[in-house]
């Protein structure tokens, strides 16, 4: 059983939102950009949450493995979220070029991490926790 399909759903969402806040920063649309920006902002959130409160914590309890790559992803989460704050005081001071850069490295940052998650550590936790009860009940909390 799949239990991480809603996570690698959410993360298309999160690109799709990520981007219309982009388009709108970056055109100098500040009333549209900061509403999509904390639309985005606030998914990714729920996200990392999800993650890092119920998804990491099982498999950690599952398999033992407390440093390895659950411990890399919390770290580019940290990394994303020094990103969201340096977007959120771009947005607020209409400063597109800060925006923009910022944006630019968290593009690269999340496509990067997003491959490891959907590539490595996705399968990993659907292998450790797909068939157990502990799956299950992630199956609905993730959803």
């Amino acid at each position: 059983m799949s239990i991480t399909t809603p996570l690698f759903q959410h993360h298309k969402h999160c690109d799709e939102i990520f981007a219309d806040a982009e388009e709108a920063c970056g055109a100098g649309d500040w009333a549209v950009g900061a509403e999509a920006f904390e639309a985005f902002r606030g998914q990714l959130e729920t996200h990392f949450a999800s993650e890092e409160e119920l998804l990491f914590p099982a498999f950690e309890a599952a398999t033992g493995m407390t440093s390895g790559p659950t411990e890399v992803m919390r770290g580019e989460h940290r990394q994303m979220r020094d990103l969201l704050a340096q977007m959120q005081a771009a947005v607020a001071a209409r400063d597109s070029d800060a925006f923009g850069g910022a944006a630019e490295t968290l593009l690269i940052l999340m496509q990067q991490h997003n491959m490891k998650e959907e590539n490595i550590l996705y399968p990993m936790c659907d292998n450790a926790l797909g068939s157990s009860d502990v799956g299950a009940s992630l199956v609905e909390r993730l959803k």
